[in-house]
């Protein structure tokens, strides 16, 4: 490959440009993967290049090879301006807001939010003087109802990470730039591939590439993304924070990023079949899969999304906290554990009565998330159909 990695390639359909984007094998001695690139200093040749700083890399935390080469690829993939990288998902969601944010300033926030997002705007941008409103996911264009004076930004994550609320982006987003705010967006769940967010009218995109970029669950990774407008906020307040990406972390995603459309089309695949299967369950009250007609926003997402992944919640029926623990703990193929977008399938009860604030949840029956990953669906159904018999016989 002789094309530059920085050449637009819009002709090209998504899974090409991931085999494509960021790599230039001419510079690699024509080595197909750029290698890792560990280090902190920069050395140069002349006392006038090094007061000008005359250098593709300047020092460490700017960048190296293997940091630009994922950066140029997922700019490409979101068709975003400038991409910068994080340790974690959560540190990406911190750039951002700290990009767009200031004190005094007021900040809108969905309900349904990740967790630890919530604690960061109700923590560390409290004490720095950052007032945050939670509000109903399923809003729409009712947000203009909430825009004050003081509001900059408005985060948006579709769906909800545990409840899986679909927002309606573009129309929130249209009332949101005609008061001149900045929209934000936690787009894990789907990935540029299934939700191009800068095309649905979102300015700054967050992703945490611990997940589907990632794909093996052994690294931490967050990826953010922005339009033209935004870009200079966000990398100025990223050098200055210097947040910065491991090399191995970065080579390992550059990995993932090549066969992410593969895995992600196959996650679908896999998560549908079990949450079909999970519908049809008589232990069963709901399942929340935006991608099923059953699910209340299910025309939203057929509109705004190109595909699903393969995490979605479940509602059981009533039962004792007993027999769902006996149902878990019994299972063989589903890990027990707080992440999603690896190659082993994973569940985790939850409740999110005590950190929601501007909706009420009003589940009677106890809920969990279902991460589904590539072992055989018929395996995963039986293991499923095991962990059913010892919850009814506990009920």
């Amino acid at each position: 490959m002789t094309r530059p990695t920085n050449e637009p390639r819009p002709t090209l359909q998504a899974r090409t440009r991931l085999v494509q984007a960021g790599r230039n094998p001419s510079e690699q001695f024509g080595f197909v993967n750029t290698p890792i690139y560990r280090g902190s200093t920069v050395l140069y040749d002349t006392v006038a290049r090094l007061e000008s700083r005359d250098s593709p890399y300047t020092y460490g935390t700017k960048g190296t090879p293997t940091i630009r080469a994922l950066e140029t690829a997922w700019t490409e993939l979101a068709g975003a301006a400038g991409t910068v990288l994080t340790p974690s998902g959560l540190a990406a969601v911190s750039v951002a807001l700290l990009a767009v944010l200031g004190s005094g300033d007021h900040l809108l926030v969905t309900d349904s939010a990740y967790l630890p997002t919530r604690t960061l705007c109700d923590t560390v941008l409290k004490r720095f003087g950052v007032t945050t409103t939670y509000y109903d996911p399923r809003i729409g264009a009712g947000i203009a109802a909430l825009i004050g004076d003081r509001t900059r930004a408005v985060l948006v994550e579709a769906p909800g990470s545990q409840t899986f609320e679909v927002q309606d982006v573009p129309t929130i987003a249209d009332a949101a730039h005609e008061r001149g705010l900045c929209v934000l967006m936690d787009n894990t769940w789907a990935t540029p591939l299934f939700f191009p967010p800068h095309e649905r009218g979102v300015d700054i995109a967050i992703e945490a590439g611990t997940k589907y970029l990632a794909g093996h669950s052994d690294l931490l990774l967050g990826l953010t993304s922005a339009n033209a407008q935004f870009w200079p906020r966000l990398r100025e307040t990223f050098d200055a924070m210097a947040i910065c990406a491991g090399p191995e972390d970065v080579f390992l995603a550059l990995r993932g990023l090549r066969t992410l459309d593969l895995r992600l089309r196959e996650a679908e695949r896999q998560g549908l079949a079990v949450a079909t299967w999970l519908a049809g369950r008589p232990e069963v009250e709901t399942v929340l899969h935006p991608a099923l007609p059953t699910h209340p926003d299910h025309a939203i997402w057929s509109r705004d999304f190109l595909g699903s992944s393969g995490l979605f919640s479940v509602i059981l029926k009533p039962a004792p906290r007993a027999a769902v623990a006996a149902m878990l703990d019994g299972l063989q193929l589903f890990g027990m554990g707080y992440s999603w977008g690896g190659f082993e399938s994973l569940v985790v009860p939850f409740d999110p009565t005590a950190y929601r604030t501007a909706t009420r949840w009003s589940s009677v029956g106890p809920a969990l998330r279902f991460q589904i990953g590539f072992e055989d669906v018929g395996d995963l159904q039986a293991d499923l159909d095991a962990g059913f018999g010892r919850l009814n016989a506990g009920r």
